[in-house]
């Protein structure tokens, strides 16, 4: 058997797959035990509504790469939804990870590395905008309700924070790239410096190329806002179908008060933001409970809605992630069928040169008429003076 760089990463996968089971298996049981004391109807179509936050994501990822002038279609997208979803479990980046399966994936279909970025990080300012709608929600109602709590309302204002920061760096990029250069060189030098240290070939510049096609990419969202604002819209949906999840695990196990439901699920979600553990698994169950017995419903029910809601929101996407990353660019390997594949993208940048080429070369043959009719002329001038 030839050695697969494809195979080797589907081996990796399965073994952190099978790793997480393990570990985790006594979760799955219990898991398990807790669905069959809920209502059966809620919890499928609470299953089926997280779906559909993934597939609407699918579009907004979409609608990000269209915003800054590149096309991946949403069935391109969906598996980076998963995948993203996946590496940011298995390795704790503050989503990092997740980011550079996006950005690679996005190079090797021929989109620049400084679009690609932009695009991740517009997505991500959706994805974080739209749950910040209704986390300000939430508060309003938990602060006319039972009070909010001083802990709450500083996470969310990390949040927003978040969300701030992600808006300032697309600002900065349009409006002063060369200051997002200077901060970006002394990561750059770093990053060599350790590969040397390791007898690793430094990276080639790409301060410079990265910062130009980002502040490109930055001025593209800027003149043409619609596509942003239809990934926004999209984000919003998909925050709206993880909220109706989490309300109908909630009455599958008899709460039913609006105002414990929308708390509960923002409080689920800071807390998963925030959290130094994996998506939040442990943190996210207890504080869930808490946020129920805020609203005088009883501990059991509390920690049976965390345990099942936190189940479909983070095995359901592991397991699909866990198979669907192997379908991206970054992991599949570049074989017959991917040469004979076009890339729309890398055609229609080629076909862009060639038609300013071909502008170019027509200035050039009509400015070479006037030349010579002004040389002709020239020495017309100078026989009448001999």
């Amino acid at each position: 058997m030839k050695f697969s760089i494809k195979n080797l990463m589907g081996g990796l996968v399965i073994i952190i797959v099978l790793a997480f089971v393990f570990l985790r298996g006594d979760q799955l049981a219990e898991l398990a035990e807790t669905m069959s004391q809920g209502a059966i109807i809620p919890l499928v179509i609470a299953i089926l509504t997280q779906l559909g936050k993934y597939f609407s994501q699918s579009f907004a990822y979409s609608f990000s790469f269209q915003a800054v002038g590149e096309s991946m279609k949403p069935r391109n997208t969906l598996p980076l939804v998963f995948g993203t979803f996946f590496l940011n479990t298995v390795v704790p980046s503050l989503n990092l990870a997740g980011t550079t399966l996006v950005v690679d994936d996005a190079r090797k279909r021929g989109i620049a590395p400084g679009k690609a970025t932009s695009a991740a990080l517009l997505m991500q300012i959706t994805v974080d905008s739209a749950f910040a709608t209704i986390m300000l929600i939430g508060f309003s109602l938990l602060a006319l309700t039972v009070g909010l709590s001083p802990i709450w309302f500083a996470l969310g204002l990390i949040v927003l924070f978040l969300v701030g920061a992600m808006i300032g760096v697309l600002i900065l990029g349009r409006k002063n790239p060369d200051l997002l250069i200077r901060l970006l060189n002394p990561i750059a030098r770093f990053v060599n410096k350790v590969l040397v240290r390791f007898k690793k070939d430094p990276l080639t510049p790409w301060v410079d190329h990265t910062v130009k096609s980002f502040s490109d990419a930055a001025h593209l969202i800027a003149d043409k806002p619609k596509p942003a604002l239809k990934a926004f819209g999209c984000s919003i949906i998909a925050s709206c179908c993880e909220l109706s999840a989490f309300c109908l695990v909630g009455i599958a196990f008899g709460v039913s008060i609006p105002e414990s439901l929308i708390c509960g699920y923002v409080v689920a979600t800071l807390f998963a933001m925030v959290s130094f553990t994996p998506q939040g698994v442990g943190v996210v169950e207890a504080a869930v409970t808490i946020a129920f017995t805020a609203f005088g419903a009883s501990a059991t029910a509390g920690m049976a809605i965390g345990l099942v809601y936190r189940g479909i929101v983070f095995w359901m996407p592991f397991i699909i992630g866990a198979v669907l990353i192997q379908t991206t660019k970054s992991f599949r390997s570049d074989g017959k069928k991917a040469k004979a594949a076009p890339n729309l993208n890398e055609q229609r940048r080629r076909a862009e040169l060639a038609s300013e080429a071909e502008q170019r070369r027509e200035q050039r043959q009509n400015i070479r008429p006037r030349i010579s009719d002004r040389d002709e002329t020239e020495s017309e001038t100078v026989e009448i003076d001999r």
